[in-house]
């Protein structure tokens, strides 16, 4: 418990330091394209297109989703996973990369993967403020909702953290994990009820084991802020306290890796 109280401590410490990397790692991300951070927006928005092409008119017909329009309902779910998939991707390699920038400055070894996901963090919300117009041009407009989708929004931001913390150390002993990082992602992305949801029409065993998916808990959180207009986290408190309990053992086991291997980061790296 010492050691996460600690690396929470070394966030609030570092966070201006940590804005300020976050946005030069933006600068050298989108070095020598001519658009520069719009491809923050633009890259999904392509991908997004993709899905809709594919799911939504070629297999689903547009058919609607719990009575809303299959485009909305598959925008609002997917929002949260470029920012969560590339956060984890990076992060998780962040230590090992970006460990001999930072071994002589005076700069907390468990910052390196918050200043990652930060800089994705900044595409996320610009990306959402985007969805949030086409939400409002087709007639979904802001409620109370949106407070708690601030919260679900905060969320990601906590999830992409505690799983980075203890991956991105772990990497630094086993290149090999983020293959496995990579493949697991993936899996997970198409059970999520992210581009389709078939959950209903299965046994309420297997709905159960796939809502232990925490991208179940944040894509079906987004569409309650934006959409449906339902106080997800208190109809579905014991899911939200599953997945509270779920961040703090990742931040735990993450915390307690980190502060084990610390000191010998640099004879792995």
């Amino acid at each position: 418990m010492k050691a996460m109280i600690n690396i929470i401590k070394e966030q609030v410490n570092s966070f201006y330091l940590v804005q300020r990397l976050a946005k030069f790692q933006l600068r050298i991300d989108n070095q020598g394209n001519y658009l520069g951070f719009i491809w923050e927006i633009l890259n999904p928005a392509i991908q997004m297109a993709m899905y809709w092409f594919i799911f939504g008119y070629v297999m689903r017909r547009n058919a609607e989703v719990d009575g809303i329009p299959y485009v909305y309902w598959m925008l609002a779910g997917i929002s949260f996973w470029f920012f969560i998939n590339k956060a984890i991707l990076q992060g998780s390699k962040s230590i090992y990369q970006k460990y001999s920038m930072v071994a002589k400055m005076n700069f907390p070894l468990s910052s390196i993967p918050s200043y990652i996901i930060m800089g994705k963090y900044y595409g996320h919300l610009a990306l959402l403020a985007v969805i949030m117009v086409i939400f409002w041009i087709g007639g979904y407009y802001p409620t109370w909702h949106y407070f708690e989708l601030i919260i679900f929004v905060l969320w990601s931001y906590v999830l992409a953290f505690s799983i980075t913390l203890l991956t991105s150390t772990l990497t630094v002993v086993v290149r090999d994990l983020q293959m496995v990082i990579q493949s697991v992602l993936q899996g997970m992305f198409f059970i999520s009820p992210i581009l389709w949801d078939r959950s209903k029409d299965m046994p309420e065993l297997l709905q159960n084991i796939l809502m232990l998916n925490p991208f179940y808990f944040l894509a079906q959180g987004y569409r309650a802020g934006l959409l449906t207009h339902e106080w997800y986290i208190i109809n579905h408190w014991e899911l939200a306290l599953y997945n509270l309990a779920l961040v703090l053992i990742l931040l735990y086991f993450g915390a307690k890796a980190h502060y084990k291997f610390r000191a010998r980061f640099s004879d792995f790296v």
